[in-house]
């Protein structure tokens, strides 16, 4: 399994990492012709502060606190929307959603799960045995989730 460093555990500058991301939203829906409505913005702006998998009705409490109302529809479409462009994963173990660290590539990605401080860090794999095994049988693959559960960096570290 071939991987690249993850964001979401490495030293970063986060308020770059946000304000890029945004532009890189902002393009692509530019460029696709669809909404970038300012509910859909900030609900990928909560997510890409958080830095770890968020369940929709976190999504809803903060979208409520920032005005935009506490019915959950709100939150759904929303992450539907942003989940249909790419721009946010559904962490099918944590029934939550992450924003992509890699909006503007086409890749399989791989989530490790800090169970420690629930921190989510996104990397690009290519299980290349799961490929050949499934070509071997005659089967398609159309979509492949990788999560993986353990301890960040930092929380190897807390007694």
């Amino acid at each position: 399994m071939e991987t690249t460093t993850p964001k979401g555990f490495a030293q970063h500058d986060h308020t770059t990492c946000v304000a890029s991301a945004l532009a890189a939203a902002d393009a692509a829906c530019l460029a696709r012709k669809v909404q970038f409505t300012p509910v859909r913005r900030r609900t990928l702006e909560i997510l890409l502060e958080a830095h770890a998998a968020l369940g929709a009705y976190d999504v809803l409490a903060r979208l409520d606190t920032d005005g935009f109302g506490a019915k959950p529809p709100v939150a759904y479409r929303a992450l539907s929307f942003l989940v249909d462009q790419g721009f946010v994963h559904r962490i099918e173990r944590l029934n939550a959603f992450v924003a992509c660290s890699h909006p503007d590539t086409v890749h399989n990605p791989a989530f490790m799960i800090c169970r420690g401080c629930g921190t989510v860090a996104e990397a690009q794999a290519t299980d290349t045995s799961l490929g050949a095994t499934a070509a071997s049988t005659g089967f398609q693959i159309e979509q492949t989730v990788i999560e993986a559960e353990g301890l960040c960096p930092e929380c190897q570290t807390v007694p």
